[in-house]
């Protein structure tokens, strides 16, 4: 069922190697599908989900970097890196705040995350890393082409399977955190936007 969540090749893991992709994974979904669409929901309403939700799967349709894409995907992918980049920092906060070593998670976004080659799964993979106190990235199989990735919680211990159920309580807790301070905010900037027009909508 791996297949399901990333594009990494099952059949060429092992069982740790699994559980180190299916971290990851929700480390990343947590930023993508989760908290980016609830910041541009505070942002801009509805239309700013909903925009962002478009941007961040076409990204994961076209944005691949591969022969058969690779003139085509970069806008996608790069429009992604843009939209993306406020939910991604949030998420590395919250991730930072809700686990349970928030100076790992601090440490390794500060020592890690700037090797990742995506500019906002590295700072939430690695506050995921720190935070639950293992070691994400390195050797990764996606379609029998190997990427040699950095290794991000480099003083954690290596991913086990019953860390894939830590990662989705932190994912939850995290959740709830981003949904508490995007709809406060909203609210906040609408009391605001009143009290600046005298009440008038």
């Amino acid at each position: 069922r791996l297949p399901h969540l990333c594009g990494r090749d099952p059949s060429a893991l092992d069982g740790q190697q699994i559980a180190r992709a299916v971290v990851e994974s929700v480390a990343e979904n947590t930023s993508d599908a989760v908290v980016g669409a609830l910041v541009w929901g505070a942002i801009a309403g509805v239309p700013g989900l909903v925009g962002f939700r478009a941007v961040n799967t076409l990204d994961a349709m076209v944005g691949h970097r591969s022969p058969r894409y690779r003139k085509f995907g970069w806008a996608s992918a790069r429009l992604d890196d843009v939209a993306g980049w406020p939910g991604a920092r949030l998420t590395a906060v919250l991730a930072a705040l809700a686990g349970g070593d928030t100076r790992g998670a601090v440490r390794a976004v500060r020592s890690d995350a700037h090797r990742h080659p995506s500019p906002n799964a590295g700072p939430v993979e690695a506050a995921f890393a720190g935070a639950l106190g293992v070691r994400l990235g390195g050797t990764l199989s996606y379609g029998g082409r190997i990427e040699h990735r950095p290794v991000l919680g480099g003083a954690g211990r290596p991913v086990e399977v019953a860390d894939i159920g830590r990662a989705v309580r932190l994912s939850r807790r995290v959740t709830a955190l981003a949904l508490v301070a995007c709809a406060g905010g909203r609210i906040a900037y609408g009391a605001l936007r009143a009290a600046r027009t005298g009440g008038r909508a």
